[in-house]
């Protein structure tokens, strides 16, 4: 492939932005969420942003930029009054979507609000936001890459102090700065091995190039591999960790989700079998988020209602990341621990189960210990952890008793299995990233066994592994590669 080739076959990758009417028109929408509150902010951003504010205000000319100003909001027909409110006015390229935009502070009100919205919409040239818009907008215009307008949305819907720090942390660049290094190197890779390609024959190209590919290639691979050796701990802070409460009938299983949710979210019966479904709850646990299901108990039935419970049941323990199974104190045997080995093999008996076994976290909660004489509890939590079974963990649901013990385990397992959102390299956070860095990983092991037969088949690979990481940021483009051949090599001078 000849060099003018190769111009040609890079350019016709190259990303564009097809722009279109939607794309050149001005919106508005309200940004402060819906409802009757103090002040709502109303958002427009758009060409026209400018002639639409001094329309609102009876055609006054506009504020110093981004500072608030007290203005009459004027009804653009009639000139009737609709409200006073802080405007700003914000030109771009500097504000949030890269465009002009302007922002009305009105009083919170539904009616002023709504009498706002229905001014503007009367306004030519401008449409309502649809969901997302203005996000969209800002990564179009180069504000925030893929990886950032994901973490915007995260930090909209954060519940949990972890969240929040997560998303802020994704939000600050911290992944797409990772991602994009990691992409810089494999262009500058691409780029020497397209080089080779065409100029390998000439003394332009200097001699070592290609096993210094090879081996950045190499540490790309092993620095991706750690990166998705993570325990998923990115991605169970942003959805929540899954915790299946399991186990016989009557065991206290609703009891305890009552006891954690401080309200009675399941139906307490002392007949068996009265949960069939399974009930969740989301839970803020240490900061942390959980992701709680009660379910109905484990047993063996001639109850279609309640069969289909049971094998809900289990479904919801092999995709639990963290299984506490509740016994009943009163009822267990004196040798405990052998039962309990036994009835955890039950427990786990289909393949799935077991698996989920090995990587989940399992805790034995032994419910109404104030039924029982007392026990010397530790003696047998020490035996139980000898006998390589789960932390045992007696509490009476009843009376409180040891149930802040059953939560600082809890929480001290939540916090274990995702980590510190601030410390060490950012983590994987979307199922999307996760899938396209797999996909990037499998096309550099591709190279490599390429490597030695076809040099083109092999570059091809490192295109392919570019891709999929620029599929991440939203960044995929040819125009780099052609800047780093230009830049290194001294091509036709």
């Amino acid at each position: 492939m000849k060099f003018n080739r190769l111009l040609i076959f890079l350019k016709q990758r190259r990303f564009r932005t097809t722009s279109n009417s939607r794309e050149r028109s001005t919106i508005f929408a309200l940004s402060s969420g819906h409802g009757r509150c103090g002040v709502a902010v109303i958002r427009v951003s758009g060409p026209a942003s400018s002639t639409t504010l001094s329309c609102l205000t009876g055609g006054r000319p506009l504020p110093t930029a981004r500072a608030a100003t007290l203005r009459p909001l004027l009804e653009p027909g009639s000139g009737e009054r609709l409200d006073s409110a802080l405007v700003l006015w914000l030109p771009g390229p500097h504000t949030f979507t890269g465009e002009d935009c302007c922002e009305l502070h009105v009083h919170g009100g539904l009616a002023v609000v709504s009498g706002v919205l229905g001014a503007l919409g009367c306004l030519a040239g401008l449409q309502p936001a649809q969901a997302g818009e203005f996000t969209k907008r800002a990564f179009q215009n180069g504000r925030l890459d893929l990886t950032e307008a994901e973490a915007l949305g995260d930090l909209i819907h954060a519940e949990t102090e972890a969240q929040r720090r997560q998303a802020l942390r994704q939000m600050a660049g911290d992944l797409g700065r990772l991602y994009r290094g990691w992409s810089g190197r494999l262009t500058r890779c691409l780029a020497h091995a397209e080089a080779d390609i065409d100029f390998g024959e000439d003394d332009n190209i200097e001699e070592g190039l290609l096993g210094r590919v090879d081996t950045e290639v190499r540490d790309l691979q092993a620095e991706l591999g750690r990166h998705l050796c993570d325990s998923r701990r990115g991605e169970r802070l942003r959805g929540g960790v899954r915790v299946a409460i399991v186990g016989p009938t009557n065991a206290g299983k609703s009891s305890l989700l009552n006891a954690m949710c401080q309200r009675p979210a399941a139906i307490v019966s002392p007949v068996a079998g009265t949960t069939r479904d399974v009930v969740e709850a989301a839970l803020n646990v240490g900061g942390y988020p959980v992701l709680l299901s009660d379910t109905a108990g484990l047993r063996e039935t001639a109850d279609t209602v309640e069969r289909e419970g049971v094998r809900r049941a289990r479904e919801r323990l092999e995709q639990a990341d963290i299984v506490v199974v509740v016994v009943d104190a009163a009822e267990l045997p004196p040798d405990v621990v052998p039962f309990l080995q036994r009835y955890l093999s039950e427990v786990s008996s289909s393949p799935e189960s077991q698996q989920r076994r090995a990587d989940a976290d399992w805790l034995v909660v032994c419910n109404k210990t104030d039924l029982v004489p007392p026990r010397d509890w530790d003696r047998l939590c020490l035996a139980a952890e000898q006998r390589g079974l789960p932390r045992v963990c007696p509490l009476s649901c009843k009376t409180g008793s040891g149930f802040d013990g059953f939560l600082q385990l809890l929480g001290e397992r939540v916090e274990k299995m995702c980590g510190d959102p601030l410390a060490g390299s950012p983590s994987l956070t979307q199922a999307r990233h996760r899938l396209h860095l797999q996909s990037c990983a499998h096309a550099l092991a591709q190279y490599h066994r390429h490597r030695q037969l076809d040099l083109v088949l092999a570059a091809e690979q490192l295109r392919l592994a570019l891709r999929q990481l620029g599929k991440i940021t939203g960044k995929i483009g040819a125009e780099e590669i052609l800047d780093v051949i230009f830049r290194d090599f001294c091509i036709g001078k």
